[in-house]
């Protein structure tokens, strides 16, 4: 089967290579000139009638044979083998159909053919020796012709080779980093995506958290209407800020990650007490163990991916278990892990009120975030009727 494969290979390599009409033709005329010199210079020895027809019909056969050679090259060579068997005038188109076969066929092939050709001169040689020179050295000059026009046509073919292997490889190569391009935008798109989540699903939660307020407590006080409503309109502003700067950077592709000018700065641990504040302020009983001595000594990567494992933590909880007190406990120290764990309570209440339940995506994005940041985040409702969420990154030295 992978020789029957081979060889069709071959076949439509051998169709795509086959000269045109307008090359067929030029080179017959060639070889045909070729031909025509031969015979002019060996009009001398013809001597006989029967030779000279001899001499002429061998010629027009050889040119004749031409086509054939460039269609199918190893039976044009054998027949052009053949020819020279009979006339010195077919040795040109004898010699072009060795070189031409060494070109487009394996070497073997090209071997066998030139083998063909020296044995139909050997033959030449005896009934038409050539004239001045003795019969071993004219063989053996033939014998180097042939080999030196089969050396030529196997290093053409395999120059052909190296040049199609290469443009090959260029196309492959051009491919490959075509994929490797969109690969790369892909993966930055969901990034900034996650991105998007993370900072739009805090604000608006918190957002949800006020209006919910204002909704079931009609009754309250105008004043504490008045700060509601306006905390509502600042964190309406906030989120569209980061929306904002959130879509200039999809937008932007050639923003400087390092400092570009007008990028918004990364959230990182150091962040955490605002954090914590803005929840504290949307009526949520948060507890937090911070034991980091310096929070400020985290990489950029790890403070920003501990930022978010926070800030999801307080965004689910204040959506799936609204009025749950929350424990945040975080430890950790330079060469070890940075270990973050959040607790609250699952609600059981079925008189509580609607709030929005997400669909897992945030937690999803986030364990890829912390993945990427070469850590690991785990979550789980444990026997006690908590919601755990559990994460560590490595805190390099």
């Amino acid at each position: 089967m992978e020789a029957a494969t081979c060889l069709d290979s071959e076949e439509a390599a051998a169709r795509r290579l086959t000269p045109g009409p307008a090359v067929t033709a030029a080179v017959t005329a060639a070889v045909g000139a070729l031909v025509a010199l031969a015979f002019w210079g060996g009009s001398d020895a013809h001597g006989v009638a029967t030779v000279l027809v001899l001499d002429i019909v061998t010629g027009v056969a050889g040119c004749a044979l031409v086509p054939v050679l460039l269609r199918r090259p190893v039976l044009g060579g054998v027949a052009l083998s053949v020819l020279a068997a009979l006339s010195p005038v077919a040795t040109p188109p004898a010699t072009v159909g060795a070189w031409y076969v060494a070109r487009r066929r394996r070497f073997p092939v090209a071997a066998a053919v030139a083998a063909a050709g020296i044995a139909a001169h050997a033959v030449q040689g005896l009934w038409r020796p050539a004239g001045g020179l003795s019969y071993g050295w004219w063989l053996l000059l033939v014998v180097a012709a042939y080999a030196a026009l089969v050396g030529w046509g196997a290093l053409a073919q395999a120059r052909h080779g190296l040049i199609v292997s290469l443009r090959e490889r260029a196309h492959r190569a051009e491919a490959e980093q075509g994929r490797r391009v969109a690969e790369a935008r892909l993966l930055e798109r969901a990034q900034i995506a996650r991105e998007m989540h993370d900072v739009l699903a805090h604000r608006l939660s918190l957002l949800a958290t006020y209006a919910g307020a204002l909704e079931y407590r009609p009754d309250s006080s105008p004043e504490q209407l008045s700060r509601a409503a306006g905390v509502v309109r600042a964190g309406v502003h906030q989120a569209l800020d980061e929306l904002r700067g959130v879509i200039s950077l999809l937008r932007d592709e050639d923003t400087d990650t390092e400092g570009g000018s007008g990028e918004r700065p990364q959230p990182a641990l150091t962040d955490l007490p605002r954090l914590v504040d803005e929840s504290r302020d949307a009526g949520m009983s948060v507890r937090v163990d911070n034991r980091i001595a310096d929070p400020a000594a985290l990489s950029g990567t790890v403070g920003r991916a501990a930022y978010r494992v926070v800030q999801e933590g307080l965004t689910n909880a204040r959506k799936h278990a609204p009025g749950e007190p929350i424990r945040v406990a975080l430890d950790g120290r330079p060469g070890a892990r940075l270990v973050i764990d959040i607790r609250n309570p699952v609600p059981g209440d079925p008189a509580a009120p609607p709030v929005v339940r997400g669909s897992g995506v945030g937690l999803v994005g986030l364990t890829e975030r912390v993945q990427l940041a070469g850590g690991r985040l785990d979550h789980e409702v444990t026997a006690a009727g908590e919601f755990r969420l559990h994460a560590w990154l490595p805190w390099p030295a």
